[in-house]
C-alpha cells in the first residue's frame, strides 16, 4: 500500500518529534502498520524468509544462469526445475528471488525511415463486433490499407478474412487510389501465411496469383515487430477514434457507405504527420502520378470451385444451401462467388444466381425452379395416367381437350377418370367417354355421373375400392361355378 508524500511526513513527525508510538500513529491515522513501519525504516526480514532464503542459496548459480539464457522463462517453470534437482523450498520464494534476479530487457533504438513515395502500403484487419444478419449474427472486420508516404486511408467491413475476401478487398483499395505501389506489407495472419520459418515463408497461392498481376510485391512483418507496420496500426486507432466511437454499425452496406464518406470528407482533409502544411489529400495527388498502373481489366477475384448438386437440386455453400433447376439434380456445376451473389454455372451457360447469405444454415431457394420441379413431378405423374387411359379409351383425349379449354386443370381429373376405369367395368367408362362426346359435354364431372347411370341400367354391383393390408398379395381371383364344388 502507498501513501502520500504528506502522510509520510506526517508519520515522522509524530514518531521522531513527537515520539508516538507505531501502534498510536497506526491508530490515530488509520494506515496499516507495514505502511507505518516502511515509512520509519523499521522492517526487517522474516525469520522464515531468512530460512527460505537458506535452503535456495545452493541453486543461485543454477537459476542465474537459466535466466540469462532464457530471460522469460516463468518462475513457475524454475520451480519445477529445482525440485528435480532437491529444492524444498517453497514457490514464492522462487518468485521473490527471480524477481530480483531476472536480467531487464535491453532497450532497442529504432531507426526511423521514411518509405519512398509509392513504394510501400500496409494492410490489416481491426475486430468491430458483431452484427445480426439473416439467420444469426457474423463478426463484423474492417480491412484497412494505407498508403506509407502519403497516409491515405481506404477501407471496408467485411464478414470474413479469407483469403478471398483479401484479394476483393486489395483490388477495391488499389481501385480507389488509381494504382498500386510496389509492395503490399502484411502481418502473419493465416489468410496470407500458409507456413513460415524464419525468413523462408509460403505465401498463400491466391494472394501471389494477384501479387504477380497486380506486379506487386508481398512482404510480411518480422515475428511479433508489431512497430513495422505502425502505419496502419496508427490508421486503425484513428478509424476507431474519430469514425467508430459512438457510431453504431448496423448493417455492412450501412457501415461502409458512411466510412467512404469519412474518408473522403474528414481523414484525407487532415494534416500530413510529415508535411505539416500539406494535407493528405495533397500528398495522395502526388503519389497517385508514381503509382503502377492497374492492369485493364483488373483481375477477377471471384471464388471459384466446383461443387456437387445433391437429389433435391440444392448445392452447399458456406453451410447455406442454394437451389438449382431440377434437370442438375445429382450432377457437377462451377460456383463463382463473391461477397454479395453465388452464380451456378456448366461449361456453356450460367444457370442460377441468388444473393449471398452471411447467415448460418440457411435455405435460399428460386421460386422458378420449385415451380419447374413442381411442374416436373405433376407432369410425370399425369403422364402416367394419361397414357393408361389413352391406351384403353383412346376418344378420351377429346373430353381432355374439352377440359384444357375450359380453364381446367388436368392433373386432378386425370387421377379421378384413372380411379373410375380402376372401380368401373372397361365397357361402361367406355361408353360414358363415348357419350359424352357425342352430346358435346364439357363439364369433367360428367363422367361420374354418366358411369354411375350405366352402371345401374346394366343392373351392376355398385363398385366399391377394397384396400387390402400390406401382407396380402395383390392376385387375380378367378371364380368358379358353385356346381362344381361337392356338397
Amino acid at each position: 500500500m502507498t501513501v502520500s508524500k504528506e502522510v509520510e511526513g506526517k508519520i515522522r513527525r509524530l514518531h521522531y518529534a513527537e515520539h508516538w508510538k507505531v501502534g498510536t500513529i497506526v491508530a490515530q491515522l488509520g494506515v496499516h502498520r507495514d505502511v507505518v513501519r516502511r515509512v520509519l525504516g523499521l522492517t526487517e526480514p522474516r525469520r522464515e524468509s531468512r530460512l527460505r532464503a537458506k535452503l535456495i542459496d545452493p541453486y543461485v548459480g543454477f537459476i542465474e544462469e537459466t535466466l540469462r539464457a532464457y530471460p522469460k522463462l516463468r518462475a513457475t517453470r524454475l520451480y519445477d526445475m529445482l525440485k528435480t534437482r532437491g529444492y524444498r523450498g517453497s514457490v514464492r520464494t522462487v518468485r521473490s528471488y527471480v524477481r530480483l534476479v531476472r536480467p531487464k530487457p535491453k532497450n532497442r533504438a529504432f531507426l526511423r525511415t521514411e518509405p519512398l513515395c509509392a513504394e510501400q502500403a500496409q494492410v490489416d484487419w481491426a475486430h468491430v463486433g458483431r452484427v445480426l444478419v439473416a439467420g444469426g449474427n457474423r463478426a463484423l472486420w474492417l480491412f484497412v490499407m494505407v498508403l506509407s508516404y502519403s497516409r491515405a486511408i481506404w477501407g471496408e467491413f467485411v464478414y470474413d478474412l479469407s483469403v478471398h475476401s483479401l484479394r476483393r478487398s486489395l483490388v477495391r483499395a488499389s481501385r480507389y487510389f488509381g494504382g498500386s505501389p510496389r509492395q503490399w506489407l502484411f502481418d502473419n495472419p493465416k489468410t496470407v501465411v500458409l507456413e513460415r520459418d524464419g525468413d523462408a515463408v509460403r505465401f498463400h497461392p491466391g494472394l501471389l496469383e494477384l501479387c504477380g498481376k497486380m506486379c506487386v510485391q508481398p512482404r510480411l512483418c518480422a515475428v511479433r515487430q508489431p512497430q513495422e507496420k505502425g502505419r496502419v496500426e496508427r490508421s486503425i486507432r484513428y478509424a476507431r477514434d474519430r469514425f467508430l466511437a459512438g457510431r453504431r454499425i448496423e448493417s455492412i452496406e450501412q457501415g461502409n457507405r458512411e466510412f467512404l464518406a469519412f474518408l473522403d470528407e474528414i481523414a484525407l482533409e487532415r494534416p500530413h504527420p510529415r508535411f505539416r502544411d500539406r494535407s493528405v489529400r495533397s500528398v495522395l495527388d502526388e503519389e497517385r502520378a508514381t503509382l503502377l498502373r492497374l492492369p485493364d481489366p483488373l483481375p477477377r477475384v471471384d471464388q471459384v470451385e466446383l461443387v456437387a448438386v445433391d437429389k433435391t437440386a440444392f448445392i452447399r455453400f458456406d453451410t447455406n444451401s442454394y437451389s438449382v433447376p431440377p434437370r442438375f439434380a445429382s450432377e457437377k456445376l462451377t460456383l463463382i462467388a463473391d461477397d454479395g451473389v453465388i452464380r451456378l454455372s456448366t461449361k456453356d451457360e450460367e444457370v442460377a444466381h441468388h444473393e449471398r447469405s452471411w447467415g448460418r444454415r440457411q435455405v435460399l431457394e428460386n421460386p422458378e425452379h420449385r415451380a419447374e420441379l413442381l411442374t416436373e413431378r405433376r407432369a410425370a405423374r399425369d403422364l402416367k395416367g394419361r397414357d393408361r387411359l389413352r391406351s384403353q379409351i383412346p376418344q378420351i383425349e377429346t373430353l381432355f381437350a374439352r377440359w384444357l379449354e375450359n380453364g381446367h386443370h388436368l392433373a386432378p381429373h386425370v387421377a379421378r377418370a384413372v380411379k373410375l376405369l380402376d372401380l368401373y367395368d372397361p365397357t361402361i367408362i367406355t361408353d360414358a367417354v363415348d357419350e359424352l362426346v357425342t352430346r358435346g359435354i364439357r363439364d369433367p364431372s360428367a363422367l361420374l355421373f354418366v358411369c354411375d347411370r350405366l352402371r345401374r341400367e346394366r343392373n351392376r354391383p355398385m363398385p366399391r375400392e377394397v384396400v387390402l393390408p400390406d401382407h396380402v398379395e395383390d392376385r387375380d381371383v378367378i371364380p368358379h361355378a358353385l356346381e362344381d364344388y361337392d356338397g
